[in-house]
């Protein structure tokens, strides 16, 4: 496995690059680390990404608003501004995938960034065809469509337009992630039924592997936004032994 301590090498061929010309998407890649960002950069524009660099906050928020990039990849120490500090501004221009690479294993570190609305982290040193592998997951996940899919799914008071990605709660409109809306939209496709993080973090993120407190953090972050009562939930239950379930009122049904 290729660490960040080793340059990229031009030979290297991506897993999944592009031979059409046509690029997968925008990132951003946000570090003080030249190295890091190097290393971050080289990987990601092999495979085909579109990429802009900063190596501080102000930069990067200012990058933000004039490319809006498709994801982000933002390191957690920055200088003057954290990457959890960035992480909330750039919710003030709407949602985008955000991956969190932090040189801290301190797990309240991590949660912290999946609770400010990180999809992912990385801890460094990290694999860089690991993260292109989990860009490319994310993204493709979000442009995932499928024309016989309803465009409209709801109960128990929730409402989602998903060719608008709007949600509402009893009419209003809910802030959500990109991944806390993926998230609900596919409890509300699969009322009644049970499932283990694996099966949520393989159907909802699109990955095989990854640290299950991700998913976790957004049921626990998702319950905040449509529950009555968060410590008590009614839609989204948990099933002990097992992992999570959507109950809805028996005259709802996927789709109403």
């Amino acid at each position: 496995m290729q660490n960040i301590s080793s340059p990229p090498d031009p030979r290297a061929v991506s897993p999944t690059g592009r031979k059409d010309g046509m690029s997968p998407g925008r990132v951003l890649v946000v570090d003080d680390d030249p190295t890091v960002a190097e290393v971050a950069t080289g990987y990601l524009e092999r495979a085909g990404f579109d990429v802009e660099r900063a190596d501080d906050g102000p930069s990067a928020l200012e990058l933000f608003g004039v490319l809006r990039p498709d994801l982000v990849v933002l390191d957690l120490m920055l200088p003057g501004m954290d990457g959890f500090e960035v992480c909330r501004r750039m919710r003030a221009y709407g949602p985008v995938p955000v991956i969190m690479l932090t040189a801290r294993g301190d797990e309240d570190d991590r949660i912290l960034g999946l609770e400010t609305g990180a999809d992912d982290y990385v801890t460094k040193p990290f694999s860089p065809r690991e993260l292109v592998l989990r860009v490319e997951a994310i993204l493709r996940r979000d442009r995932r469509a499928d024309p016989a899919s309803p465009t409209r799914l709801g109960g128990g008071g929730i409402g989602l337009d998903l060719l608008a990605r709007r949600a509402t709660r009893d009419g209003k409109d809910l802030c959500l992630t990109l991944r806390e809306f993926d998230l609900l939209a596919f409890f509300l496709s699969h009322p009644d039924q049970a499932f283990t993080r694996e099966e949520l973090m393989r159907q909802v993120w699109g990955w095989d592997f990854g640290d299950l407190s991700t998913v976790t953090v957004h049921v626990r972050r998702l319950r905040g936004k449509v529950e009555t009562d968060p410590a008590r939930p009614g839609l989204i239950r948990t099933v002990w032994g097992v992992g999570y379930r959507m109950d809805l009122p028996h005259d709802d049904a996927p789709g109403n």
